[in-house]
């Protein structure tokens, strides 16, 4: 139990393509004419509060319902500045991605483990940005 996340992008597919294709000749229930959306994960975390925070205060309208939200790029991109910022000045944390209390959200200190999401955040928005071509971002969170 506890907070998980998910940055995922959704692509739709016009029509159907080699992919589909092929991933459907290793799964003959799928009809490749009904498939019209694929799916990327780019990003998982776990009990990572701030980052929730940021998405709940800056995606959700201030929604924390476990529901999935559309994040825009230019939102990616001003997430990953904040964190950029707060990982060059530790000093900046509280104030810029405070830590959220939660039920099983975790630990809510500033510590190694704290800068070891910011560090993995910036890998996956940095990934998410440089592949952003094509689809639409979700995000979704769940405890």
């Amino acid at each position: 139990m506890g907070l998980d996340m998910y940055l995922y992008k959704e692509t739709y597919i016009w029509r159907n393509g080699p992919l589909v294709e092929e991933f459907t000749l290793n799964h003959p229930s799928i009809q490749t004419e009904r498939v019209r959306f694929i799916i990327e994960g780019f990003g998982e975390w776990r009990k990572a509060n701030q980052i929730h925070q940021w998405f709940v205060d800056n995606v959700q309208n201030g929604e924390d319902d476990c529901r999935k939200y559309h994040v825009e790029t230019d939102q990616l991109q001003e997430l990953l500045t904040t964190v950029e910022r707060v990982q060059n000045d530790h000093t900046l944390a509280r104030e810029l991605l405070p830590s959220q209390e939660g039920f099983f959200f975790g630990s809510t200190d500033y510590d190694e483990f704290y800068f070891d999401d910011l560090e993995h955040t910036r890998k996956i928005l940095t990934t998410a940005l440089a592949e952003q071509e094509g689809g639409e971002f979700q995000y979704e969170s769940s405890w």
